[in-house]
C-alpha cells in the first residue's frame, strides 16, 4: 500500500510562486507514475502533471506548461510541484496520486494541499 503525503500549500500573491512536495511510502519501487491533480469546489478533479518514477518522463495540462515544473527525488520518495506565475486561477486543492501500471487508475490518493493565489 503506497501511502502520499502533500505538503507546501499556502497563500501567494499572483505572479509569485510555490513549491508543493509529494512524499511516498511502502512499495515506491513498483511505481509507475505520480501526478499532481487540483480540484476547486463544484469542479470535477483536473490533472495538472506527470512524471515517470523510472526515466522521469512528464507531461503537462496545457492550462500550466510552461509555468509548472514536475519533478521528482527517487532517493527520496519525493515528488515536487514548483509552480511559478501563479494565477488566482490556480487556487484550488492540490493532490498527488500514484499508478503501478501505464494502463490502471490512479489508485493512491494524498489528502490533498490548499493553495491560494490572491488577486
Amino acid at each position: 500500500q503506497v501511502q502520499l503525503v502533500e505538503s507546501g500549500g499556502g497563500l501567494v500573491q499572483a505572479g509569485g510562486s510555490l513549491r508543493l512536495s509529494c512524499a511516498a511510502s511502502g512499495g515506491t519501487s513498483s511505481l509507475y507514475d505520480l501526478a499532481w491533480f487540483r480540484q476547486t469546489p463544484g469542479k470535477e478533479r483536473e490533472f495538472v502533471a506527470r512524471i515517470r518514477w523510472i526515466g522521469g518522463i512528464t507531461s503537462y495540462a496545457d492550462s500550466v506548461k510552461g509555468r509548472f515544473t514536475i519533478a521528482r527525488d527517487t532517493a527520496k520518495n519525493t515528488v515536487y510541484l514548483q509552480m511559478n506565475s501563479l494565477k488566482p486561477e490556480d487556487t484550488a486543492s492540490y493532490y498527488c496520486a500514484a499508478k503501478r501500471t501505464i494502463v490502471t487508475t490512479y489508485a493512491f490518493w494524498g489528502q490533498g494541499t490548499q493553495v491560494t493565489v490572491s488577486s
